[in-house]
């Protein structure tokens, strides 16, 4: 039975057994029971706790929408300006677009339903059912997916910069960079698009309030029965995401950081030794680079904060489900609930680590909101995103 834990992983959460149609009737005979005779029908109460969805998605998210949305228009604005065009500040961006939108897409479902009021009520007509699954489910998944396969491009990209810097020459060019991200956000199209027809939201008459009211049935497609079967079919969706969404990105990111972090160590050593020497050329480069790789060290940090957890409770879930049941249900909705606040809660964090740490974020910002008060100098040249004095990318990475 597949549960859906709200937005879980921006994915769907789960439950034991893989079919949503006869979750409803899998329930205890509590609130969460809407049955009507032999038939269950979607109402938004059962998808979560509303102890926790009422105060996380009811008030605080359209808050965190709000501050996401400005915060990274900002920065596909600052990034977007043709001084800013570098191969890693185009994934920066890619990313932070990604990010917004997977905010955007569910938040007219959350406010219609928890900010309004209207969880209680159950969901009609068919359409509805249908677009609320659409941009609450499948469509942040997919964006998710994207920024998650994004972060992981970003920081391949800076480790081959960093430790095989005559490799940059030839695969982070601006156009490689450019195919790779048309890759990233097809193969996560393709990925998610198999939910969009796997079920079925069949129109159901119930008596609500008195009235005769149209609710919506929902019912594994009948493709996935015959020719893959639910079972197959869910648990090899929610193996892939596991496997190549959250858990192997995230062991490559943390392996990633350490040798970052590893090469930072001996790049600060080297540039002790050059500025002793009083090569100032050189160890003016060798600053702006380490301060790039040390930004996006914190990203992919942040990133991995917010994204392990839904990674562990993704696979628990696989776990409980394939081997041996475990796994409180009541409990792990909870915590996914939980992760996925606090990874929109990260979302707006990356402006501020842009304009703590990246001298010419913070000029182009100045720039585009405050006129040209700062940093006139050599404006017609390209920069990378370095703290800073700002230096030509002739010797950082746009030509490397």
């Amino acid at each position: 039975n597949e549960t859906r834990f709200l937005l879980g992983d921006y994915a769907t959460g789960m439950n034991e057994s893989l079919d949503d149609a006869s979750y409803q009737q899998h329930l205890n005979a509590g609130s969460c029971r809407y049955m009507d005779g032999n038939n269950s029908y979607w109402n938004i109460t059962c998808d979560s706790p509303l102890t926790y969805a009422l105060p996380l998605y009811g008030y605080c998210m359209p808050f965190l929408l709000f501050m996401t949305i400005i915060s990274n228009s900002l920065i596909v604005l600052v990034l977007s300006k043709k001084s800013m065009a570098t191969p890693t500040n185009f994934v920066l961006m890619g990313m932070a677009i990604c990010d917004m939108l997977t905010v955007v897409f569910p938040a007219p479902g959350l406010w219609y339903m928890y900010t309004f009021g209207n969880h209680y009520k159950p969901m009609h007509p068919v359409s509805f059912c249908l677009a609320y699954s659409i941009f609450n489910e499948m469509m942040p998944a997919m964006c998710h997916t994207i920024s998650v396969w994004l972060t992981l491009a970003l920081a391949v990209q800076r480790y081959i910069y960093v430790c095989h810097a005559p490799m940059a020459r030839t695969w982070c060019t601006m156009p490689r960079v450019k195919r790779c991200t048309f890759y990233i956000a097809l193969l996560a199209f393709l990925h998610q698009l198999p939910r969009f027809f796997d079920r079925t939201y069949l129109p159901m008459d119930i008596e609500w309030n008195g009235n005769v009211t149209e609710v919506c049935h929902v019912e594994t497609s009948l493709w996935v029965h015959e020719y893959i079967g639910v079972d197959l079919y869910y648990t090899s969706y929610y193996l892939f995401r596991v496997l190549f969404v959250h858990f192997l990105p995230c062991i490559i990111l943390v392996t990633l950081n350490i040798l970052l972090f590893a090469a930072l160590r001996q790049a600060q050593e080297r540039r002790k030794l050059l500025f002793r020497e009083n090569r100032k050329k050189e160890c003016k480069k060798l600053r702006d680079s380490n301060c790039t790789t040390l930004m996006l060290i914190v990203v992919v940090t942040v990133f991995l904060i917010a994204e392990i957890p839904i990674a562990v409770v993704t696979s628990m879930h696989i776990v409980s489900s394939l081997i041996i049941e475990f796994l409180d249900y009541g409990i792990a909705n909870i915590f996914i609930m939980l992760t996925n606040f606090f990874l929109v809660l990260s979302y707006p964090i990356n402006f501020g680590i842009y304009c703590g740490m990246s001298r010419q974020f913070r000029e182009t910002f100045k720039e585009i909101f405050m006129g040209r008060i700062a940093g006139k100098k050599d404006n017609s040249s390209k920069y990378s995103m370095v703290n800073g004095q700002r230096t030509c990318t002739n010797t950082n990475e746009t030509v490397l």
